[in-house]
């Protein structure tokens, strides 16, 4: 058994796999995904684990170079997207694109993982950077 880290096999494994540029999407439980990109279901109940909870576990895992978030978020969730800022690095670079192309952008990802999360646009694009 693993004495640290992501005890999630599944998210551990895909992390495992990412290369430069390569993207996963993390989302609240109301986020439509596509047939044909990997679910990774971690929603236990109404509310959780919570998106933030869930991204500060996979931030502690994952180089990351850029984020992409939907641009309603800054109107109708801004605590998140405070919560979310906060757990970033300044050298992320954040990208903010309408909803419906947050959501034809997350088809590239290869994996979502889906929260319990039920506040609005809690969902963001992580493209992997590199270590060296």
């Amino acid at each position: 058994m693993k004495k640290n880290g992501i005890l999630n096999s599944e998210i551990s494994k895909v992390l495992s796999d990412l290369g430069h540029m390569d993207q996963i999407t993390i989302g609240d439980c109301g986020l439509p995904i596509s047939e044909g990109v990997k679910k990774i279901d971690v929603a236990l109940n109404k509310g959780f684990p919570r998106f933030i909870e869930v991204l500060e576990v996979i931030l502690k895992d994952m180089e990351i170079e850029k984020v992409i978030l939907a641009e309603e978020i800054q109107h109708h969730n801004s605590c998140q997207l405070d919560a979310i800022k906060g757990l970033l690095n300044n050298s992320v670079e954040i990208e903010f694109f309408s909803h419906e192309q947050f959501k034809q952008k997350m088809q590239i990802s290869k994996a979502v993982i889906r929260t319990g999360e039920v506040t609005p646009y809690s969902n963001i694009i992580l493209q992997s950077g590199v270590i060296f």
